[in-house]
């Protein structure tokens, strides 16, 4: 089983320090996260039931409920390897692993790209993973640019999967309004954007047939009564997330500014998270935690992503940052290296 962020646990328990004394920046998700309100005991009493306005409020969110509401976006990288036959499936070097992962354990055959290769090894594959903006390197890629790489992919019935995560600040890069196309396929997640991970909320737009296979294949009630009913209100509270885009522009700004400041490197960052690839990285990962930061190491170890802080945490969060690129910077010169 692959590694992920928010493993706070293992890593106070490692670092012999108190689960209270952390501030965990390792995943990604809005720490201004969306208020929970208090709910009603049926949401936890009775089974889930499919005509409870959740849909309704997907089409206003989205603008599209042409859609299958899923366990979080994970359960649609699981589900997707298995609803087409033995393929070549290209994938980004640096980006989130399960999708790798997922489709070599269903029997793939996993072809890697980076920046410089991309177009050539979709040319040469059925199925393409573009993770846009990418975690961890918050790369974008241009509505324009996608649908040229879905032509090349359809011409010979191929699939184009876009993983959205992150793309809620960040609306005009989505292509979810295409995604009714045969072989176009575009992954959402409540959990970044809104703050709701533990809910395990997200959905997969796609054509019918594909939704159909999916919904058969994952069965009933895979989203939780609680969890429809607190997406349902995420999705139609428009006020907050008006709100919390113009918080996030921010506090992300602010905070990009900061770590480019003490780390003499440039960064790259979505609204959601900073990444600064770095020659050091791991000696990095481990000077946070001793000062119990968590943050994520990325899988390749040539780089680190932190998660904004919220505002009860940024001054320490702040004094931490340039307390540990003092110490590595007076170590060893800085050096600069070409980032993704």
């Amino acid at each position: 089983m692959l590694q992920h962020g928010g493993r706070l646990k293992a890593v106070a328990k490692e670092y012999d320090m108190a689960l209270d004394d952390w501030i965990d920046l390792s995943t990604g998700i809005n720490p201004y996260h969306w208020p929970i309100p208090e709910l009603p005991t049926s949401a936890f009493t009775r089974l889930p039931e499919d005509d409870d306005g959740l849909m309704q409020a997907v089409l206003q969110y989205y603008k599209s409920d042409l859609c299958l509401p899923v366990a979080g976006s994970q359960a649609a990288i699981q589900m997707l390897p298995r609803c087409r036959k033995k393929s070549t499936v290209a994938v980004p070097e640096t980006g989130y692993a399960e999708h790798a992962w997922q489709w070599q354990s269903a029997g793939h055959d996993v072809v890697f790209y980076n920046e410089e290769n991309i177009d050539s090894v979709i040319n040469n594959a059925d199925v393409a993973i573009i993770i846009n903006p990418n975690n961890p390197t918050a790369k974008f890629y241009s509505p324009q640019q996608l649908l040229r790489w879905y032509q090349t992919l359809q011409s010979r019935q191929g699939w184009l999967i876009i993983d959205e995560a992150f793309i809620d600040c960040e609306q005009n890069n989505s292509l979810l309004g295409q995604a009714d196309k045969p072989g176009l396929i575009v992954l959402r997640s409540v959990g970044k954007f809104f703050g709701l991970a533990g809910i395990r909320s997200g959905f997969v737009f796609a054509d019918t047939a594909l939704l159909e296979k999916m919904h058969k294949m994952q069965g009933p009630w895979a989203l939780t009564g609680v969890s429809r009913l607190l997406t349902k209100m995420a999705l139609l509270d428009t006020d907050w997330q008006d709100q919390a885009k113009q918080k996030l522009q921010t506090a992300s700004a602010e905070f990009q500014q900061i770590i480019k400041e003490c780390s003499g490197f440039a960064v790259n960052a979505t609204q959601l998270f900073v990444t600064i690839f770095h020659p050091q990285a791991e000696q990095l990962y481990r000077m946070f935690a001793e000062h119990a930061v968590l943050v994520r190491l990325l899988d390749n170890k040539q780089g680190i992503r932190l998660g904004l802080a919220d505002d009860t945490q940024q001054e320490q969060v702040c004094l931490v940052i340039r307390q540990v690129f003092d110490a590595i910077n007076n170590e060893r010169p800085t050096v600069s290296i070409k980032t993704a």
